[in-house]
């Protein structure tokens, strides 16, 4: 989450900030170590009721908001909120079989985190794998403690946890503010782009023209980054076997058994398009698949790059799903490509369509929230990045990439958080009492003109009376 903050406000904001960083993250390191203690000598003095209303309004609010996010975003938020529901009922309860069910799902949680993290970087095999294994470990001993009833008693679970978070949280707080102290550019994008000057955040608020949210994502005609995604089920050669997750987020099997992985590109209305293709056919079949899925240097073959989308879309077939972005940079985007387009290396892991479209993109989007509250000034840009859901989905997304392999799926749930914080849309709670209010106003004219009606009907038949007497008359 580190590094997604430090893309999305630039170096620019941070470094203005960093010694407020560093207190608050030394501030909640000694919270956590303090929360730890007391949970370790068996005086529980965390207020448990209170930490349990507010988790269960966190889950609530999110529930509530959860149907405006699209695709994995939608399910990330369903999860969180669903967690945070039942870890709060749990609390409330409050007996030792809840304690001890909040303990095992929690352990449960860390323990296959930890084990598919190890799987999968023992077999993908990229270049901080060992380090990868090593925080699959932790996460297992993690889980373990959680497990088992020392040196942390089941009541003392909810105290853990929050003792790890605000540990965590501190230090990455601190190694934020370290990053940013004396930096000239952002390593947050894989240190890509060459080290001219950048584009100070003042000058590129002109950009968004003082928009500071919008209602919704770019229309057709508007001028925006566009993210093209081919899923692998859509761009099989047969039709494909269904499998939900597989087929979405690593690759789909048709029926001869040849496996699709689908594709990724990245279009600017300056002209630039970045879609890497491995420049021979990859061999399908199952079996060398799987040994194509190291990212080793044995498996680099060279690349091609598609010269345009029309092109490429021609040749294969048009892209399933679109992502666009208003405020983005296109200087930004500009050096990250020319930089990256002098090696053309593809690998199926580490260096595929996938990949290159998300590190393109967070140059693009590179201090995209500090550029669209820059008239907020103070720590408003910090605090709207911090409490958007789309920053929870996209750190995992990105942690998951990180440690498997960037794939269409993938690239396709974090283009659209990306672009929910590029491009802020109002608060959930706000879209639904603005939604709410038109309901109510629409309701509110439709009763008014069914009174106005009913109370011109009784007019209209004594009108008729009247002149039905006269006729007579």
């Amino acid at each position: 989450m580190v590094r997604l903050v430090m893309i999305l406000l630039g170096v620019d904001y941070l470094r203005t900030r960093w010694k407020a960083l560093m207190v608050a993250g030394w501030l909640s390191v000694a919270l956590g170590v303090e929360v730890f203690i007391d949970m370790m000598d068996g005086s529980l003095y965390f207020p448990l009721k209170p930490f349990a209303f507010l988790l269960l309004l966190e889950g609530l609010s999110t529930l509530a908001v959860a149907w405006t996010g699209m695709g994995g975003q939608r399910k990330l938020r369903y999860v969180k909120g669903s967690a945070f529901t039942l870890a709060a009922t749990l609390i409330l309860i409050g007996t030792l079989h809840a304690n001890f069910i909040l303990a095992m799902i929690f352990g449960t949680l860390f323990f296959a985190d930890g084990i598919l993290q190890i799987i999968s970087a023992r077999i993908v095999r990229f270049r901080r794998w060992r380090l990868a294994i090593a925080g699959g470990v932790f996460e297992m001993v993690v889980a373990f403690i959680f497990y088992l009833p020392y040196p942390v008693r089941y009541a003392g679970t909810i105290p853990y946890c929050v003792s790890l978070g605000l540990l965590f949280s501190g230090w990455n707080m601190i190694l934020l503010a370290m990053r940013v102290r004396r930096m000239e550019h952002n390593p947050a994008v894989e240190d890509s782009l060459p080290t001219a000057a950048v584009t100070p955040a003042a000058e590129l608020a002109s950009a968004v023209s003082g928009v500071t949210e919008w209602d919704g994502p770019p229309s057709d005609d508007e001028r925006a980054l566009t993210i093209h995604v081919w899923m692998p089920a859509a761009t099989a050669k047969a039709e494909a076997q269904p499998r939900v997750i597989v087929d979405r987020y690593i690759a789909a099997v048709d029926r001869n058994g040849a496996i699709s992985t689908g594709h990724a590109a990245l279009e600017s209305p300056e002209g630039i398009y970045i879609s890497l293709y491995p420049g021979t056919e990859i061999d399908r079949s199952p079996e060398e698949f799987g040994r194509m899925l190291r990212a080793t240097r044995e498996n680099d073959i060279p690349g091609v790059f598609q010269p345009d989308y029309r092109t490429e879309a021609n040749a294969w077939c048009e892209s399933t799903v679109k992502v666009r972005i208003r405020n983005y940079d296109p200087e930004r985007l500009q050096r990250f490509w020319d930089a990256y387009r002098q090696d053309a290396t593809y690998n199926l892991t580490y260096r595929n369509c996938s990949s290159t479209v998300a590190r393109a993109l967070e140059a693009a989007v590179e201090g995209a929230s500090a550029r669209v509250w820059a008239k907020s000034g103070g720590w408003k840009p910090l605090l709207r990045v911090m409490s958007t859901p789309e920053l929870w989905v996209a750190a995992q997304v990105r942690k998951r990439a990180a440690t498997m392999a960037w794939t269409p799926g993938l690239t396709l749930d974090y283009a659209r958080a990306l672009s929910m914080l590029a491009d802020p849309r109002p608060l959930g709670w706000v879209k639904m009492a603005r939604l709410a209010l038109k309901k109510m106003v629409r309701s509110r004219r439709r009763w008014q003109a069914e009174e106005a009606e009913q109370a011109s009907a009784p007019d209209l038949g004594e009108t008729s009376a009247q002149s039905a007497t006269r006729t007579e008359a």
